[in-house]
């Protein structure tokens, strides 16, 4: 499923009526889930975060942003925080299933609307920017809301939608800057001590910004030590004894031994003109790329704890600072106890955190999701210092409502297949039969790895089995979409047809309606076709003793395919469009014969396999 994160701040902290009227708007937009809205009193500011698809997401902020324009005056606004319009930034995250230009598109629709239909100026930033110097949000927002009218006056400050006039309209709202970055993460590191310097100590040698390179302090205490300083002819490199006589000579020799530039870190992180250097602090980069951390006191938990903010989780990981930070501290004669999260996270870091340490025990990653992740938990302590409740710290965790199907007793389930409703119906059981497929054949490569003397065996299955986890996850999800789609096609039946355009509308959304009822099911037919191909290296390789098991999860699996064609081909029957209908009748036909042939491979590994055991 494609899952977006937007996260709007709003100029307005104290009144919970203009807050309430705001996250209304955006709860009318259906697929959107209202995830947390955080009042500030002091800064006057709301952040709001919400999730959902991304055109749901789009309408979702739009309403939000022209809500908040008609409701927060800024010409009367105070507050501590820095702002320059009634929606001051408008942030779109990649969560699951989407890019970050496909967030970088999304914002630049919603900007475009923003300032043709709202009237208001808007400035894109970060991943969205079309200007080098607007990437950065301190940037763009200097001078503020009051200094947005000599702004808009200045040609380089054009904004790249809405109109370059301080207008009354804009007096009152502002502008508003609408961006797309990468998920951040707050994530506290704990410590056993009290001691907030050995915390800072620690931050410093895991923050890309690195530190100041000291002459090594007693006992292993890195911020006992004495500042190495920069001198006349005297150019020390801060991650070695290399000394150049030259900034040059020590700027070559940092990229040529340790990977990137001094004078970029030097002039970019901590602003030195590289001409005038003496007597300042000599520096060194931190471990990692995407990291800010700093070291403090919680009186809450008595400890320290190393803060961090994880700008970019797919470059740096949770369990790669984690386990920096173990190291270190281990070498600074502390230990870590445990970490935290703060607000929000999205399901796939957690999910690679899970397989990480997973793997690290020599165990397979291919059980269900809530396990890998549980062990995540547990390996990272996320619950040493507060509760952690899974379900409600993940944004896009593939779970499922009350009234979905899968969420109901297989009694409950097959009750309801025999009731006079359309649906659920075939399609629906065509996808589930391809999950119990996916979910035995995984079973079948549990049993068979991770003992002595399966070390070849591991290398097969245990990828296998963690494909099987995402096919049967994408398949219990088509057993209610399938419903859904088919739901919605007869939804457009029902529409109004007395007047020529209203008989067109409905034509339309009808032939719609038929597509997804189509693509639907041909997804649940390929998908469990991919069941099928793997079923031949399980019931090759995994367990004699589970071979039966393989042999009835490859049948599921083509059951799958059989009824998901089945499905396509009856809604084909009514559509318009003969192209798509000859096409896709056409691809049916193929993966029925070539998985058939694959199932037929199958029973033959199986049968022999179950000779030998007789």
């Amino acid at each position: 499923m494609k899952l977006v994160e937007c996260v709007p701040n709003f100029s307005e902290g104290k009144n919970k009526v203009v807050i309430d009227q705001i996250t209304r708007e955006i709860e009318t937009v259906e697929g959107v889930e209202l995830k947390d809205v955080d009042m500030g009193a002091d800064m006057n500011r709301t952040v709001v975060t919400f999730v959902g698809p991304p055109e749901a997401v789009e309408e979702a902020a739009f309403k939000a942003i022209r809500q908040a324009s008609e409701l927060i005056d800024m010409s009367t606004h105070k507050g501590s925080h820095p702002r320059i319009g009634a929606t001051d930034v408008c942030p779109f995250v990649p969560v699951d299933g989407i890019t970050m230009d496909d967030c970088v598109e999304l914002a630049r629709r919603v900007g475009k609307r923003v300032g043709d239909e709202l009237n208001l100026p808007v400035y894109l930033y970060e991943g969205a920017a079309t200007r080098e110097n607007r990437k950065n949000l301190a940037v763009v927002r200097s001078g503020q809301y009051e200094g947005l009218n000599e702004k808009l006056s200045d040609p380089e400050w054009k904004p790249d939608f809405g109109p370059s006039e301080y207008t009354d309209r804009v007096k009152k709202s502002g502008a508003t800057v609408i961006g797309a970055r990468e998920f951040l993460i707050a994530y506290n590191i704990n410590l056993n001590t009290r001691e907030k310097k050995i915390a800072t100590d620690i931050a410093f040698e895991l923050r890309e910004k690195g530190r100041a390179k000291r002459d090594g302090g007693p006992d292993g205490h890195y911020w006992k030590g004495e500042i190495v300083r920069y001198d006349d002819n005297h150019y020390p490199c801060g991650e070695c004894e290399f000394i150049g006589e030259t900034f040059s000579e020590v700027d070559r020799h940092t990229l040529d031994e340790h990977g990137y530039s001094l004078k970029e870190l030097l002039e970019e992180e901590y602003n030195y003109n590289v001409k005038k250097l003496k007597g300042k602090a000599v520096k060194k980069r931190g471990k990692f790329q995407h990291c800010k951390a700093i070291g403090w006191f919680v009186s809450d938990y008595d400890r320290a704890q190393i803060s961090i903010n994880l700008t970019n989780y797919k470059v740096t990981s949770l369990q790669d600072v984690y386990e920096e930070a173990k190291k270190i501290a281990d070498e600074m004669g502390v230990s870590v106890t445990g970490s935290e999260l703060i607000g929000l996270v999205p399901y796939r870091a957690l999910l690679e955190a899970g397989k990480f340490y997973l793997e690290r025990q020599g165990r397979s990653t291919g059980i269900p999701y809530i396990d890998i992740l549980e062990t995540a938990v547990q390996s990272l302590g996320l619950r040493d210092v507060s509760d952690f409740d899974i379900t409600e710290k993940l944004i896009g965790l593939p779970t499922a409502s009350e009234k979905d199907l899968i969420s109901m007793h297989v009694d409950g389930f097959v009750h309801e297949l025999s009731r006079d409703s359309a649906t659920p119906g075939g399609g629906s059981v065509a996808a589930l039969s391809g999950a119990m497929g996916a979910g035995l054949l995984s079973m079948v490569c549990n049993l068979s790895i991770g003992d002595r003397g399966t070390e070849d065996k591991d290398v097969i299955l245990i990828p296998v089995a963690d494909e099987l986890q995402e096919l049967k996850d994408a398949l219990l999800q088509a057993v209610d979409e399938d419903t859904r789609a088919f739901d919605g096609y007869m939804a457009a039946k029902q529409l109004p047809k007395g007047t020529s355009e209203e008989r067109k509308r409905r034509k339309n959304a009808m032939e719609e309606g038929l597509k997804k009822a189509v693509e639907v099911p041909l997804r649940t037919a390929e998908l469990s076709s991919r069941v099928i191909e793997i079923a031949e290296d399980v019931a090759l390789h995994g367990k004699s003793s589970a071979a039966s098991d393989a042999l009835v999860g490859a049948q599921m699996a083509f059951s799958g395919i059989v009824g998901g064609i089945a499905n396509v081909r009856i809604n084909l029957g009514d559509m318009d469009d003969k192209d798509y209908t000859v096409s896709v009748d056409e691809r049916c036909g193929k993966m029925h014969d070539e998985y058939l042939e694959m199932l037929h491979n199958v029973i033959e590994i199986v049968e022999k396999r179950l000779k030998v055991n007789g």
